[in-house]
Order: C-alpha cells, then structure tokens, then sequence
C-alpha cells in the first residue's frame, strides 16, 4: 500500500488553519518556494521563513495585513516583490544572509516599522526613504560594503542600536552625531582611523565596539562618552593609552586586547566598576599597581603577554568568595 506523504511545511500550514494560529514557523524546512496555501492564513502576525533556499517571495505575501514580524534571512533572496509595501502593520522585518543589492524605495513606506535587519547582504547603497522609519529602533547593516551612508538616516532619531560592523567605512559623516537616542554603536571591523568629533555629543551612548579598525589611538570624542559601560578596541595599532579613559569610570567592560601595549596608564585604576577587563596578546611585562582598586574585577584576561611575574595583589584576590579569574 503506498502512503502519502504530507511535506512537513504543509503539515505546520494545516495545523495553523486549524487553531487559527497567529504565528507560524517554517524555518529550515529546505523550502524552494512559499506554499500558496500559507495565502489562507489571514490572522497571521508572525511568520519566520528563515534558512530556507527561497529566491523569491510570492506576490500574495503582500496580502498578509495582520504582520508584524516578517522574517526570511538566510535564504537566497534577490529582490523584494512591491506588494510588500502593504504590510504596513510590520514591526520588524529580517532579510538578513541574503543576495540583495538594491532595496526598494517604499521600504521607507512601513510606519510601524522598529526593527530592520539587513546584514550580510550585497548592499553598498541604500535608499533615502530609510530615513522616514520614525518609529525605527534598531538597524542591523553589519557585513555589507558600505563606504559611505546617506545623510537621511540622520533623521532615525529614535535609533537606539546600529550596526555597521564589517563594512568598508574609512570616514563616518559627522550627522552620525545627531542619532542622540543611540545607546549602542557598532563600528568594529571597518578602516576607520578617526572619529568625528560630533560623536560626542551621544552622550546615551553605552557600548561602543571599535575593534579591528586602523586607530592609531584611542579616538578623542570617547573621552566624552562618560555613559560608556562597555568599550572594546581590540585589534587596532594602538601606540598607547591616554590618562582620560580613566575618566570613563562607568567601564564594566573594557576590550584591550592585541592593540600592540607595552605598559598601561595609572589611571586605569580609576575604572573601579571594571568587571571584565581583556590584555591578551600584548607587550606588557608589568601590571600598573594601581589596577589592585580594581576591585570589582570578575575576569581578566593576560595570556600572549610576556609578563616576568604577576603582582602580589592579584594572587591574593584568588582565595576570595567571589575570586578573581584570569588566564596568563
């Protein structure tokens, strides 16, 4: 007797006719194309088509008013059908690990829009319609080709976090400086040998990662990010530390690894809410005394340092109830 076999994203379909679920999971299911019976599904909110080997999107996708959350990052996707557009209840939209080049102008035509994720793509453009996303909270851009990006994002003035990682950004505008809501900023893995002074004025700024650029120090506007938490700038040539990034004494978590060091501010030991600090793969063959006020310290990390001994405060801090961890 021959058994039909229903395919398992039919099956996940038919489930969700029955329950009139609102939300429904299809990802990695190896799927060429979107079922048309998924067209039936009018209560949908959330669907999640990721990881699949889809290369387009169907027309009637456009007809699923009632979603808020549309996502179909890693698959094949060259190009967004129009009747997008009509999804104007999208709260967030992930194309993220696809093939895109060019996006559409109307995807600045999504009110609601809060989340936008359209990292590792092809795109090194985007269109002047991104800035009418008023509502906009998070931007992921990371692992494009961005050289520059266009003065109309300096109006996503409700921006909280973007990610601009593993770019090919050499200079940032200076509007950048206008995005005051921002409360993260990833700039790692660009070649970025400056900062433009208008950055200080991100005073909400609490994490900055600068790693991997060509910063020959640390840039001057941090010194003015006194609401950093966390600051990494690993990778850079770095040829030292200046006195001020003792000032940023709201460091919890401070990245200093494989910057080129041979020896450390005094200054460092001002940062007493440091509770990770990383120095590997340096120069240093001494510790600052001063880094025994360190006492909130939970993880520091020394391997690749060609250290001739370690200082007696921080033997001592091992026994304690909440010891210290490090790696040499």
């Amino acid at each position: 007797m021959k058994v039909s076999m229903v395919p398992p994203a039919q099956v996940r379909i038919n489930e969700a006719l029955e329950t009139h679920a609102t939300s429904l999971d299809l990802t990695l299911l190896g799927l060429r194309e979107v079922p048309d019976s998924l067209a039936d599904l009018t209560v949908l909110t959330d669907l999640r088509l990721d990881g699949n080997q889809l290369t387009s999107l169907p027309d009637w996708l456009g007809k699923l008013a009632t979603l808020t959350r549309l996502s179909v990052s890693s698959n094949r996707l060259t190009e967004l059908p129009d009747s997008l557009r009509n999804l104007t209840a999208l709260t967030e939209l992930q194309l993220g690990h696809n093939r895109i080049i060019d996006l559409p102008d109307w995807l600045g035509d999504l009110p609601a829009l809060a989340e936008l994720h359209l990292f590792g793509n092809k795109l090194t453009d985007l269109p002047d319609s991104l800035g009418n996303l008023g509502s906009l909270a998070n931007l992921y851009l990371h692992d494009n080709a961005f050289t520059t990006l266009p003065v109309t994002l300096s109006r996503l003035t409700t921006l909280a976090y973007l990610c601009l990682s593993n770019n090919r950004l050499a200079i940032l505008p200076a509007w950048l400086g206008s995005l005051t809501s921002l409360t993260r900023l990833a700039l790692d893995r660009n070649r970025l040998t400056a900062l433009p002074d208008s950055l200080r004025s991100l005073t909400n700024l609490t994490t900055l990662w600068l790693e991997d650029n060509a910063f020959t120090e640390v840039p001057d506007p941090v010194r003015d990010l006194t609401g950093l938490t966390a600051l990494y700038l690993e990778g850079n040539p770095l040829t030292g530390l200046p006195d001020w990034l003792g000032n940023l004494t709201g460091l919890a978590r401070l990245g200093l690894s494989d910057i080129g060091l041979t020896t450390l501010p005094d200054s460092l030991g001002n940062l007493t809410a440091l509770t990770m600090l990383w120095l590997s793969n340096n120069h240093l063959t001494v510790l600052p005394d001063s880094l025994r006020n360190l006492t909130a310290l939970t993880d520091l990390y020394l391997d690749g340092n060609p250290l001739t001994e370690l200082p007696d405060w921080l033997e001592s801090r091992a026994p304690a109830p909440a010891p210290l961890r490090y790696r040499r």
